[in-house]
């Protein structure tokens, strides 16, 4: 709030004086009449001037968009306007302008970091908390709509598996989208962990996570504290290998008793000779 005090012979007088020392159209400003004027007894004794107290109270939203007018230049972005929407304990600002969609960032940090900037030069003489929300092309609407999604689809996952699912870090005003989004899904719940820009949601079913179940022989699996337990291998004595003894008849060497000898077969002939050498 700034005010001044301004003094004259009648009342228009000093709001006139209070108004030029604060640089403003008398309409554009509050008044308080502090002291009424007095005439001197006699036209020479006593007598006292009136007494006005002009103030204006500073916009927080005009305050804001004032502060995105001016930065928005030194980011290489000129001609931009500031559409002011009055909301309930807050105002959105709307950004218009040629070649402005860098101003959002990755995944609108750009366009967080300018809104918590914003909202601190609104609030800076303020007694009570008045929010400020930027937005630039309807982003933040796009951006809610597939939170919403992304948190019912990761709801449903963890119901399916029956395990917990931790999302990216997020600022708060998406993981409070989260949190809406999950509570609309029968069976499942989240909550934030994480301290400072590794804050982060993590979904899960109500009624805690499901026991993971033994893999089958051969395929390890997991332990109870989470590691992996090394594949089944059932102990196996080791082979043994038999020589064998050479079957009688069989190669070079005399024939053995009782038993004929087999001759090998004619060159040129397709069945060999078929005949026994006694």
């Amino acid at each position: 709030m700034r005010e001044a005090i301004g003094t004259g012979e009648t009342v228009e007088l000093a709001r006139e004086a209070a108004c030029k020392e604060l640089g403003v159209e008398s309409y554009e400003a509050e008044f308080e009449i502090l002291e009424m004027p007095t005439k001197k007894t006699f036209g020479l004794f006593g007598g006292s001037p009136a007494k006005v107290r002009v103030y204006i109270e500073d916009d927080p939203a005009e305050l804001a968009a004032k502060y995105l007018e001016n930065v928005l230049p030194c980011m290489g972005v000129a001609g931009v306007k500031v559409k002011i929407d009055k909301e309930e304990g807050g105002a959105l600002l709307s950004l218009d302008g040629d070649d402005i969609g860098f101003v959002i960032g990755h995944r609108g940090e750009t366009l967080d970091a300018l809104q918590y900037l914003a909202g601190l030069v609104a609030n800076h003489k303020g007694n009570g908390y008045f929010r400020i929300a930027l937005d630039i092309g309807h982003y933040r609407e796009k951006r809610r709509q597939t939170l919403e999604s992304l948190g019912k689809k990761m709801a449903e996952k963890s119901l399916r598996t029956g395990r917990n699912v931790s999302l990216e870090p997020m600022n708060p005003y998406e993981r409070r989208i989260i949190h809406t989004a999950v509570q609309t899904v029968a069976g499942a719940k989240s909550w934030s962990e994480g301290e400072d820009l590794e804050r982060h949601v993590v979904i899960g079913p109500v009624a805690g996570e499901r026991p993971q179940r033994r893999g089958p022989r051969g395929f390890g699996g997991r332990r109870n504290d989470g590691q992996h337990r090394p594949p089944y291998r059932p102990y196996r004595k080791p082979y043994e290998r038999k020589s064998r003894a050479p079957v009688p008849g069989n190669g070079p060497g005399p024939a053995p008793q009782g038993k004929p000898r087999q001759e090998p077969a004619a060159e040129g002939s397709p069945y060999g000779k078929t005949g026994l050498k006694k």
